[in-house]
């Protein structure tokens, strides 16, 4: 059964003093599972194989599926099973079975708890397949009275839940790659797409939501807003108002470029790269999916990719993408690309649905 994304919504923006969206990885402890009996060794597949193959054992499994992540050493796809019937059915697809304890179900009532009873500012919550629980990150901006609330729900949880630290503050960067501004704020171009023949482009929501109008680093005209949906989700639609080049492509700050020919779905354990104005061009991979950042001042957004990709403020909107495939729009995160942290990424796909837009 997959996980139906919680909606998501607005995020402020805005000035050049708004602060870094921090990025700092989590820590994967140990899952609380075992793998079955070898039976037959998996297939090697790409990331974007694994994530197909994913969605199909995922209908198919039902609710005795609990999560899938793609191990980039053996570069096989791994499938969290409840029981020996659900494993056999993962191997003869192909894929590695592990059996685990907590069900999707499970993950979700937690999740569900959290929502209900850790509501604080500067926490983040995901599923993480590879530890079987839903990972809880509190930044250094919760006290110590909010931290022993959020000790009591997650240890109240059981064996779905875990509680870290991370020293950055979660934050949404302000500014795919090259940079977008009004004059006073800045954000990156995430990806050119076509609407009715004509162009436009993503960027984050919460770049739209506090600027309207858009010009290169120039200050040329680029174009005007269409559509801003932030918080909840971050992604924001700006139409070409200007008779300027936009190529379906992400600028990789060393004289070339990536061609851009589609969008794909994230799948933890996908290795992705990040173009943004600030900070450029930085690799890393996808830790979590359908994460809830809590960036503060009500400013809740749901859905989101987990990496551990570093980003700075000027990188919001900036394009995340693996190979020619576009995947996200970067978010918000805590910490830099000097200590390093995770950030946190709009999926285009969904952007993309709700904008009624293509890649082009």
């Amino acid at each position: 059964m997959k996980h139906r994304r919680i909606p998501k919504r607005r995020a402020a923006v805005a000035g050049a003093g708004i602060a870094a969206l921090v990025a700092a990885g989590v820590t994967f402890q140990t899952a609380n599972a075992s793998e079955t009996p070898e039976s037959s060794a998996p297939e090697t597949l790409s990331a974007l194989a694994a994530g197909k193959l994913a969605s199909t054992l995922d209908r198919d499994l039902g609710t005795d599926a609990a999560g899938t992540f793609y191990d980039a050493k053996t570069k096989s796809l791994v499938v969290n099973v409840l029981d020996e019937a659900a494993a056999k059915t993962v191997e003869s697809a192909g894929a590695q079975a592990r059996l685990v304890q907590n069900s999707l179900a499970e993950l979700k009532s937690a999740r569900s708890t959290l929502k209900q009873d850790a509501t604080i500012p500067g926490t983040s919550w995901v599923t993480d397949p590879t530890t079987n629980k839903v990972v809880v990150t509190a930044d250094r901006t919760v006290s110590k009275a909010e931290w022993a609330k959020l000790t009591k729900v997650v240890d109240g949880l059981g064996a779905t839940a875990e509680l870290q630290r991370t020293k950055g503050e979660f934050k949404p960067f302000i500014a795919g790659g090259d940079a977008i501004t009004d004059g006073s704020g800045r954000c990156s171009l995430g990806f050119n797409v076509v609407k009715g023949g004509e162009p436009f482009f993503l960027t984050a929501g919460h770049c739209t939501e506090s600027i309207s109008t858009w010009q290169d680093s120039s200050g040329n005209e680029l174009g005007t807003n269409e559509v801003s949906s932030f918080p909840d989700d971050d992604y924001g639609l700006v139409k070409y108002t200007a008779e300027v080049d936009h190529p379906s492509e992400v600028n990789l700050y060393d004289g070339s470029a990536q061609e851009i020919t589609g969008a794909a779905e994230a799948t933890v354990g996908m290795k992705v790269t990040r173009s943004g104005s600030t900070t450029q061009v930085h690799d890393g991979t996808v830790t979590g999916l359908d994460a809830t950042v809590n960036y503060g001042s009500g400013d809740i957004v749901n859905g989101l990719i987990q990496t551990d990709v570093c980003a700075e403020p000027g990188d919001s909107g900036g394009s995340l993408f693996s190979g020619s495939n576009a995947i996200g729009l970067t978010s918000g995160g805590s910490g830099d690309c000097t200590s390093g942290g995770e950030t946190f990424f709009q999926p285009v796909t969904e952007a993309l649905s709700a904008t009624g837009t293509e890649i082009g």
